[in-house]
């Protein structure tokens, strides 16, 4: 039996999380609940994040970058 392991800190194999996978899980944060795989050194995020379906996914970009995020504060600040 060929086994590739994922997660060299726990020796979770690639197998074992597609299993967690298959029982629901969605995240690697759902992952490491269901089998500390990630939690320790965390190399192995992003091949639980491809295993997962979500490697290739990219992050969505900000409806607006040229304002500053505390800006709608600052005014609602300003109006009180």
């Amino acid at each position: 039996m060929n086994r590739v392991y994922v997660c060299s800190c726990f020796g979770i194999t690639e197998a074992q999380v597609q299993r967690h996978a298959e029982d629901g899980a969605c995240t690697p944060r759902q992952v490491a609940s269901a089998c500390k795989a990630g939690t320790d050194c965390g190399s192995c995020v992003r091949r639980i994040q491809a295993i997962l379906g979500r490697g290739a996914t990219p992050r969505p970009a900000r409806a607006d970058r040229a304002r500053p995020a505390l800006a709608d504060t600052a005014r609602i600040a300003d109006a009180a």
